[in-house]
């Protein structure tokens, strides 16, 4: 059944596109003159901003796997958007590259020096070397680009046809997909940020990313709604009730995440080994620990509170508030988790933690408005579209 049948025209969205690329390379132009004074705080900031903006790609992409096997209104409504910011994988990847320069910046694990005099680094450099390193980013990119590609390319085909085989195709494909994906993510935060600070470790600190991945993606997606449901072809598909259910599901991850942050703290607590607590001491003084309080309680205490309420999820524009709020406390979030390895126990803010944010935000926006203004805002020929019409 068609939900759709033309693709008019984004009011507006091509403006934001164009304002947004135009910040994004003022943004990195900024921070490449930044580089001729500071190379190492180039790269450290420009790591915290490019793991947000991949965060998103890659919880959406997560979150369209999902929905193949699990169905549902809720993806119906919000698939585009989904669709659109994983399309954005490839372009994630070629921003990748420049941090290939600065790996002897990043990681102590790849200085020579390091090596020779730290048995604990020569004991984990069967993994953690460069070739290797280099190699299994080629293999996540590569993984995440191509599941992002089939799934996009079935999709756009079912615009066009009535082959019901191209939704049962991307149901067999998302089920090992989703089984790949939290693997590669789980070892990329491990290559990307836990590897920051070799000497430390979490078994769950891959899992914890990727809730957050997953939160940022889905927070941000409702943002896209909201503002897409201002435009009256889009309000006569998507109702309250709708919304509503984006809302509970909000609930659901902000909760995934919260238990996954506190599993990690309360394993590490409760053990009160010298060389696992570090990581949290150099995290929790010198200011960082304001840090740790605003993520206590408007990352979770509040989100938690707010969503639990119908009245806050019903409103449109308080649920925008509550879901915008979430993206910017995992942007806050990832910075606690990178930053402090190069300032342990006291909180630096430069200004090219600003910068690259915002340069990097703005081609990756720029990417995602393209990717969404060139498609039908619904799927044509969607399995779930009675259920979409008739909800509420």
């Amino acid at each position: 059944m068609a939900i759709a049948n033309q693709r008019p025209a984004l009011e507006g969205w091509e403006t934001f596109q164009r304002v947004s690329l135009i910040v994004g390379i003022a943004g990195l132009t900024l921070c490449l003159v930044g580089a001729w004074f500071s190379r190492q705080q180039f790269f450290q900031s420009y790591l915290f901003a490019y793991v947000f903006w991949l965060g998103i790609a890659l919880g959406c992409l997560g979150i369209v796997m999902l929905h193949n096997l699990s169905g549902g209104a809720w993806g119906a409504i919000i698939r585009r958007p989904l669709e659109s910011a994983m399309k954005t994988l490839p372009l994630m990847a070629l921003l990748y590259v420049p941090l290939l320069f600065g790996l002897h910046s990043l990681y102590e694990w790849a200085r020579p020096e390091a090596l020779a005099h730290d048995a604990s680094l020569r004991h984990k450099a069967a993994y953690l070397n460069v070739p290797f390193f280099v190699t299994r980013a080629a293999f996540y990119f590569a993984l995440w680009s191509g599941a992002a590609f089939f799934l996009a390319r079935w999709s756009d085909r079912g615009d066009r046809s009535d082959d019901s085989r191209l939704i049962a195709r991307q149901r067999m494909a998302s089920a090992p997909g989703l089984l790949l994906y939290g693997f590669t993510v789980t070892c990329a935060s491990i290559d990307w940020t836990m590897s920051l600070e070799p000497h430390w470790y979490s078994t769950i600190y891959g899992v914890h990313f990727f809730g957050g991945h997953v939160l940022a993606g889905f927070a941000f997606t409702i943002l896209v709604t909201v503002v897409l449901a201002r435009q009256a072809h889009v309000a006569a598909i998507v109702t309250p009730s709708h919304f509503r259910d984006l809302g509970n599901l909000l609930l659901a991850f902000v909760m995934l995440w919260a238990y996954f942050a506190y599993s990690q703290w309360i394993i590490i607590w409760s053990g009160n080994l010298p060389e696992e607590i570090s990581w949290y001491l150099s995290r929790n003084r010198g200011g960082w620990q304001w840090i740790v309080i605003a993520l206590v309680i408007c990352h979770f205490i509040l989100p938690f509170l707010l969503l639990l309420s119908r009245k806050v999820k019903r409103p449109v524009p308080a649920l925008a508030g509550v879901a915008g709020a979430i993206v910017i406390m995992r942007m806050i979030d990832i910075f606690w988790y990178t930053a402090p390895a190069f300032h342990p126990g006291r909180l630096t803010i430069h200004w090219m933690d600003i910068a690259a944010p915002v340069g990097l935000g703005g081609i990756w926006l720029a990417a995602f408005t393209w990717y969404l203004r060139h498609g039908p805002l619904q799927p044509r020929q969607d399995s779930h579209a009675p259920e979409v019409m008739n909800h509420g």
